[in-house]
């Protein structure tokens, strides 16, 4: 595994045989940002192909996004973390933007609105994303539009929130307990293209109701853990 200290930000990229995006998304990485790629059981060779492009390179045996997602979040060092895709469907050059509200104080989790472009995005994922964002703002008053894998916080703050998940509900339970906790959650505008290599989620239907039966679990828990809160309201709730 390479060196683990002195990155400003260190962005967390699960990996399951992703060869084919490797060599882009390592070289889209900006400077001062290390790059993490958590090995989610591949056989394809990349967790050799992202050492030897300079990436750190961690394994975890457990299968599922949120489990190679958590284990890059203890293994980071930085201030800052970041997430994204490792499959070329998101631009790690997008990432300073998304954590310039973090690094200067105006918000506390900044997530990253995919703006899909042709053929990235199957109808049914769209669809149901479109779903789960107006239960989101309904159930938070959050103006949320898509819960997408990009995002940024600081390290510790994220750790901070106890999460559990280790399946598609990672994500979801991380903007839940944040807004639980009163953070500044902001969105971010970012482009999304089409995956190089096939989906292992919203690329099958199967997959879909795989995640949407994960994300239903936090759902409840976060209606359970609030049952008096109230809706807040603002231009992004219905």
């Amino acid at each position: 595994m390479s060196e683990m200290t002195g990155a400003m930000v260190d962005v967390i990229l699960p990996c399951l045989n992703e060869r084919g995006a490797l060599p882009w998304v390592l070289s889209r990485m900006p400077e001062g940002y290390r790059a993490i790629v958590v090995d989610n059981g591949s056989t394809d060779g990349s967790a050799e192909l992202a050492a030897s492009l300079g990436a750190a390179v961690i394994a975890e045996d457990r299968r599922g996004f949120g489990a190679a997602a958590h284990a890059g979040l203890l293994a980071a060092t930085a201030e800052f973390v970041a997430f994204c895709d490792c499959d070329g469907s998101l631009d790690p050059a997008q990432l300073p933007a998304l954590l310039a509200p973090i690094m200067d104080g105006t918000a506390e989790l900044v997530l990253g609105s995919r703006q899909p472009q042709r053929g990235s995005w199957p109808l049914h994922a769209r669809i149901a994303n479109i779903v789960l964002a107006w239960r989101l703002r309904r159930l938070t008053g959050e103006r949320v539009t898509d819960l997408g894998p990009m995002r940024a916080a600081r390290r510790v703050e994220l750790l901070s929130l106890g999460l559990e998940d280790r399946r598609s509900g990672y994500p979801l339970e991380m903007f839940l307990k944040a807004s639980l906790r009163g953070w500044r959650i902001e969105e971010m505008p970012v482009p999304y293209a089409p995956r190089t290599g096939k989906s292992k989620v919203t690329g099958t239907v199967r997959g879909t109701v795989t995640a949407v039966r994960d994300m239903s679990v936090q759902l409840k828990a976060a209606a359970a853990a609030s049952p008096s809160r109230p809706v807040r309201t603002g231009s992004g709730s219905e």
